[in-house]
């Protein structure tokens, strides 16, 4: 089985985005994200791949959608989140989005890694809630950017036995 990590940036309400965008400009989370999942295969539904637009360079790009037809260059397609772990094939991977995706998907996630920001935006999406029971925190760092002026910490949880 694959070692699967949701990974995510969320603010002071769970919400993610709104208009399939970030409410936000953290770089800071950019360079987080950028760094865990270099290297390893991500995971996301289209609309999350059509809101960055291309394949996410040196890592595997897997993308989740109904549309049996959607094709685009650098990318695998598969039409379910479990086609998607069977991709990985016992290989570490990452789930980026979206919600749906986010939903579908925590049932099966061994490990969480959250920006949380300390801030509330409009949003029109957000991440599911989580059961603490089910959780055990690993890992906090706090940070304050200094280019966004936010406040946020990089919390890892990970699935209890």
């Amino acid at each position: 089985m694959s070692q699967l990590t949701i990974i995510v940036a969320t603010d002071a309400q769970r919400g993610i985005g709104i208009n399939n965008t970030l409410p936000w400009k953290l770089p800071e989370d950019l360079a987080h994200f950028k760094r865990l999942t270099t290297g390893n295969p991500i995971v996301m539904g289209r609309k999350t791949f059509e809101s960055i637009g291309r394949p996410l360079p040196n890592r595997r790009n897997i993308v989740i959608t109904r549309n049996a037809e959607w094709r685009h260059d650098g990318v695998e397609t598969v039409c379910s989140v479990e086609a998607a772990v069977a991709l990985l094939d016992g290989a570490p991977g990452y789930i980026i989005g979206g919600a749906e995706i986010y939903q579908q998907s925590l049932p099966l996630a061994d490990q969480l890694i959250i920006t949380e920001i300390a801030h509330t935006y409009d949003c029109d999406a957000f991440f599911p809630e989580i059961d603490a029971a089910d959780w055990q925190e690993t890992g906090r760092e706090q940070h304050t950017s200094e280019t966004a002026g936010l406040r946020y910490a990089f919390v890892t949880l990970r699935r209890k036995a």
